[in-house]
């Protein structure tokens, strides 16, 4: 019954998207700050792919900022008519899907064996909280709705979003991970850093996950067999990534890619709002400044990387997810297809939703946010009642938002370990019933 429930909520969100092109959304979509940005706009690549068409490097100017791959992939799309790109798109999102599946299925028999491996440790008071097989069954029913009636998801497919290959990576990551096929999930990996460069800090919890998985019963992370285990992963994804870069610079025959792709990235000269905070700060920020806050807003993404590496040892795959979701907030353009990727992982830790203290707040901040920012940015720029304060504050409250669910989840995850170490009573030495609060 349940295969069947999941079933029908993947036929119908193929279906939802497929009437929804027929509509003006698609259009309308594709202009909008929140879904599309200098480097992920289907506009955009076609303006390159018209450049490359003419014999001119669409790197030699500031309008192209897909890599050299992606571009062949985007040429190829672009043979057919437009319904069969939007189709296309339509199809890359049930492939997203069918990952999504596959992931949620994988990572409940890992939950499992990561649990058995770990009960000798647990406190005698917490059958409420020991995972059963019948516990993971609608993990996979969620997380298809989760992508299927995802409004994140869905606008990203509507507006032709190129984000979609990078999501489509990761996930392909995250499924090679829990399948433990360590080249293919460093190929995966390679690609999508390769196509927007953020996903390399992923290699972190990879490398963790491959040691743990080689060496089960070992306790040091920093004994030689970890440092060769984590050589070994991260030479086998660099490989790949340098494999890609060379193959771009072999057929543009140029170097000239590096800057218009991942040096944009870095220096972020486009100032288009939104949804992140760059484009704000850097408007207003004298240019002699703009070295130094650079710097500090790009290491923003990469420093939660090394304390959570640290407190999140034993736990590799939530330190990828929350590595995925900190990306999603702080990278220098974001949009609501970060947003929709990591809503879809989120029903993976339903388990822990029960020790969530901001669920109703997060989502208000959500609904709102989404709903006024197209309203800000009309009021904004075409209607001129508004200005840029208006439209940087839904940004801002957008990744609040954003902050409120990632750490709200960390707290919850964290505390229902403290409980299956501890036990849920925690009494005093005085004999009274102690709490435990998040200093």
């Amino acid at each position: 019954m349940a295969a069947l429930q999941t079933l029908v909520c993947v036929i119908a969100g193929v279906i939802f998207r497929l009437w929804l092109y027929r509509s003006f959304l698609p259009e309308w979509l594709s202009t909008r700050a929140e879904i599309v940005t200098p480097t992920t706009s289907w506009e955009r690549a076609m303006e390159g792919l018209s450049l490359k068409q003419s014999f001119i490097s669409p790197y030699s100017g500031d309008l192209f900022h897909e890599t050299p791959l992606m571009l062949r992939i985007l040429g190829f799309m672009n043979k057919f008519s437009q319904n069969s790109i939007n189709l296309m798109f339509v199809g890359l999102d049930l492939v997203c899907a069918i990952l999504l599946l596959k992931i949620s299925k994988m990572f409940g028999g890992y939950l499992l064996v990561h649990q058995a491996r770990s009960v000798k440790n647990y406190a005698t008071d917490i059958d409420s909280l020991i995972l059963r097989s019948e516990d993971l069954h609608s993990v996979q029913f969620l997380v298809t709705i989760a992508h299927a009636f995802n409004p994140y998801c869905i606008a990203a497919c509507l507006a032709r979003s190129t984000a979609i290959f990078n999501n489509l990576a990761l996930l392909f990551t995250i499924y090679y991970l829990l399948k433990g096929n360590k080249i293919m999930c460093g190929c995966f990996l390679a690609i999508a850093s390769y196509l927007t460069m953020y996903p390399i800090i992923l290699l972190a919890p990879v490398a963790i996950f491959f040691y743990q998985r080689s060496y089960p019963t070992c306790v040091s992370y920093t004994d030689p067999r970890a440092l060769s285990s984590y050589v070994q992963t991260s030479v086998i994804t660099l490989v790949w990534l340098a494999a890609f870069i060379g193959a771009s610079a072999f057929l543009e025959e140029s170097w000239d890619f590096l800057n218009s792709t991942y040096g944009f990235t870095l220096t972020v000269p486009d100032l288009t709002p939104n949804l992140g905070v760059f484009w704000y700060f850097f408007t207003e920020m004298f240019e002699h400044f703009r070295t130094f806050f650079i710097c500090v807003f790009q290491i923003n993404v990469v420093i939660y990387t090394f304390p959570l590496s640290i407190k999140l040892r034993e736990h590799p795959v939530f330190l990828l997810y929350l590595l995925i979701f900190l990306i999603g907030i702080f990278k220098s353009y974001p949009s609501f297809a970060d947003v929709g990727l990591f809503l879809c992982l989120l029903p993976l830790w339903k388990h822990v939703f029960s020790y969530m203290r901001n669920t109703f707040v997060v989502t208000c901040m959500f609904v709102c946010t989404t709903v006024f920012a197209p309203i800000l940015h009309h009021l904004w720029l075409y209607a001129g009642s508004a200005n840029a304060n208006f439209y940087f504050a839904i940004a801002l409250a957008f990744s609040t938002a954003e902050i409120f669910l990632v750490t709200d989840l960390l707290f919850a995850f964290l505390r229902r370990e403290f409980d299956m170490h501890h036990g849920k009573k925690h009494i005093m030495p005085d004999g009274a019933e102690g709490q435990v609060i998040l200093d």
